[in-house]
């Protein structure tokens, strides 16, 4: 984990954004450290769904200068400074305009907030509410009406651009799925942004090397409108094959662990993540579907139905840190992106395990052609046949193993049993 504490490092400075260059060079960085990373990218101005991918935005550099020309903010020094998808501009300003494009967190007034105006032609600056109070009182005597200030940012939209993501696929025995998803659409913050690609990557190095029955298959998209377009474009295949699944997001802190389910609490990726924290002895606060806010929104949508859940250490949005410039690698730590990647590794290998079965044939099978019902029939509610039966009863694709074992109260050893004899009887196919 520390080889990729050190990667996270590397990517933080990077301007990222829905689309442009900081997301093809977080990916190449991303490539060079796991080679299964395939880069892949969809045109802006396609339509998707309700929406349209954005035109490629790209900056290389914002500032403001005062009225003795020197500079009182500056993308280069930290580019959460702009707001993200700016238009470019390139003029004098008066202090008033300043203070009406001036964006701060009074109740912290160390931290530069995180902006963006993605889908709205807008421009403007973040900063610490403590360097807005040493601009104003900078600025203290000038007019605040005169153009005295002079405003830049060198940022372009393309048309023809694109929206770039990452998929890595690994094969499993079945070509069925499990689907991680992350996001990578953030600039310089460390738990929102890094600490779930940082965490995938990890899974990816692990799950390689391992003997998995499902396949997996985990990308790295700009939230929201980047699930949107992927599920557009892969929807068939998603629905024929995702079994369950997570997206990774805010996986580094030292803090909470934290668990929002897929919409009915019900699915694979529920149980099996209910399940490790169980099994690694480890508290956690579960919320409800209602406080979503990440890309387990699109996945859940109605007509797209995918049981994917969201797994994390502090829940995005209760962290004082969140969408801030103090969600940095001092929030984050090796420490906390290997809990991280433990809880996610134990649900995969749960959720890998599952063993979900439906019968062979419509209505009972005949038990006696394979031998496995009695000469001779009694009243024997309890006998194995009748256990057998009960099994194929609840055998419908919707319950594993597990499941089965909790709805006729027998123990887990002697429904594997179960699962083993109709197998080889063929009465019963794994899904």
């Amino acid at each position: 984990m520390r080889k990729i504490f050190i990667l996270g490092k590397k990517l933080f400075p990077i301007c990222r954004s829905l689309t442009g260059g900081g997301v093809r060079e977080t990916l190449k960085l991303i490539k060079e450290y796991e080679p299964l990373l395939k880069i892949k990218s969809m045109p802006s101005g396609k339509k998707v769904y309700d929406w349209k991918i954005p035109a490629e935005w790209n900056v290389s550099d914002a500032y403001v200068l005062d009225h003795q020309k020197k500079k009182i903010i500056d993308f280069k020094k930290n580019n959460l400074h702009l707001i993200g998808y700016s238009v470019p501009i390139n003029k004098k300003i008066s202090k008033k305009e300043l203070l009406s494009r001036l964006n701060s967190i009074p109740k912290q007034p160390t931290a530069i907030p995180y902006i963006t105006s993605y889908y709205k032609k807008y421009w403007g600056f973040c900063i610490s509410e403590n360097d807005k109070k040493k601009i104003l009182k900078k600025l203290k005597n000038i007019n605040e009406n005169k153009k005295l200030l002079f405003a830049k940012i060198s940022s372009s939209f393309k048309k023809n651009g694109k929206l770039n993501y990452g998929e890595i696929y690994i094969p499993g025995i079945s070509k069925k799925e499990i689907f991680l998803s992350t996001y990578i659409c953030h600039p310089s913050m460390a738990n929102n942004e890094l600490s779930g690609p940082l965490v995938s990557i990890a899974l990816a190095k692990y799950f390689k090397k391992t003997k998995n029955y499902y396949s997996i298959r985990i990308i790295f998209i700009p939230e929201t409108i980047g699930a949107i377009s992927y599920i557009a474009k892969n929807l068939d295949r998603l629905k024929k094959n995702v079994i369950g699944g997570y997206n990774l997001t805010c996986l580094g802190d030292d803090f909470n662990y934290s668990f929002l389910p897929s919409k009915y609490k019900n699915s694979l990726s529920d149980k099996a993540a209910r399940k490790a924290f169980k099994k690694l002895k480890i508290k956690y606060k579960e919320y409800s579907f209602l406080d979503r806010g990440s890309d387990e929104r699109q996945y859940n949508s109605p007509g797209i139905d995918l049981p994917i859940a969201s797994i994390m250490r502090s829940k995005y949005g209760t962290y004082k840190e969140y969408h801030t410039s103090l969600d940095n690698f001092d929030f984050v730590s090796i420490k906390g992106l290997r809990g991280g990647f433990k809880i996610l590794k134990e649900s995969i290998k749960n959720l890998d395990s599952s063993l979900i079965t439906r019968p062979k044939f419509l209505c009972e099978p005949h038990l006696s052609k394979y031998k496995l019902y009695p000469t001779l029939s009694k009243k024997n509610k309890n006998n194995f046949s009748r256990k057998i039966l009960d099994f194929i009863q609840y055998s419908d694709g919707k319950n594993d193993l597990f499941d089965i074992s909790r709805i006729l109260k027998i123990n887990y050893k002697e429904v594997k049993k179960i699962y083993k004899i109709l197998i080889n009887k063929g009465l019963i196919v794994r899904l």
